[in-house]
């Protein structure tokens, strides 16, 4: 089975073209794909399918084999696989995911993709509908207890849940402690991403990011479109703003006349391999 190891901002995954190839059970494949040592190492598996909405359709599931309703800088790679490996002619078309239709634009220099701008749609505010067991609309923060303490959460559905927590010092932030006690938390029916986000000045930010099935993560697109609305909801920052990660750095835009978040970041193919059965 032949792979392709691509990485937007850091957050990579193995994508597999699923007009060639077929996947009986594609979750246990994402855990022993995705594995250190014994794998490719990847913080999970990315099929790219024939779309019956859009032009294509992509399935999102993590190192642990949960399936994922969508991945901002997933979705570029994507963009960019199709593009530049022919699928399409097009720079400018649809990617479904988790239920909902992107529009996606390459943007090209010497005829590659160097970076993809996504429309990521409205953000989801409303408590019961990130899903959560908080209520409120926006629920902007709101103080979370957990650790045997308390973390102020904005929450923001991007296709997927986030919770928010503004930090002073981002280097110092306990996302390798509270990131999974808020992931589980019960407050969260279907789990939640977490992000640690440290204000710079209205228009620049840094976050880290703990994502649920994956933990810690260089990147998270989603997360980072979530973390800007979170920040101007707060009076934080401007409508728009670039957000650094680990990885590398998006530019994210809330947009007054349609209230539609876009994304705007890299894509990267990493390598190619072959995945023997049974291994």
């Amino acid at each position: 089975m032949r792979f392709t190891k691509m990485e937007g901002t850091g957050n990579d995954y193995i994508y597999l073209n699923g007009f060639e190839e077929t996947v009986n059970d594609p979750a246990a494949l994402s855990i022993l794909m995705s594995r250190d040592h014994f794998g490719c190492g990847a913080d999970g598996l990315i099929l790219i399918l024939p779309g019956s909405r859009a032009d294509f359709r992509m399935r999102i599931f993590n190192k642990d084999g949960s399936e994922a309703e969508m991945c901002g800088n997933g979705i570029r790679c994507v963009a960019k696989y199709c593009y530049e490996r022919r699928l399409t002619g097009k720079t400018a078309f649809t990617i479904e995911s988790g239920g909902a239709v992107k529009h996606v634009v390459c943007l090209l220099r010497d005829g590659t993709v160097h970076s993809v701008r996504v429309d990521m749609g409205e953000p989801v505010l409303e408590g019961s509908r990130i899903p959560s067991a908080i209520t409120g609309n926006p629920v902007a923060n709101h103080p979370l207890k957990a650790l045997e303490q308390y973390f102020s959460v904005t929450l923001v559905n991007m296709g997927n849940p986030h919770a928010i927590t503004l930090v002073e010092e981002l280097s110092s932030a306990p996302v390798l402690t509270a990131g999974p006690a808020i992931e589980k938390h019960p407050a969260f029916p279907q789990r939640i991403n977490v992000e640690f986000v440290q204000v710079l000045d209205s228009s620049h930010v840094k976050m880290r990011v703990w994502e649920r099935g994956s933990g810690e993560t260089l990147a998270c697109g989603t997360g980072a479109c979530a973390a800007l609305v979170a920040c101007a909801l707060n009076g934080r920052t401007g409508r728009s703003a670039d957000i650094t990660l680990p990885g590398g750095a998006l530019h994210i835009e809330w947009s007054e006349k349609d209230n539609h978040v876009y994304m705007t970041g890299p894509a990267n193919f990493v390598y190619e391999g072959e995945w023997f059965p049974g291994v």
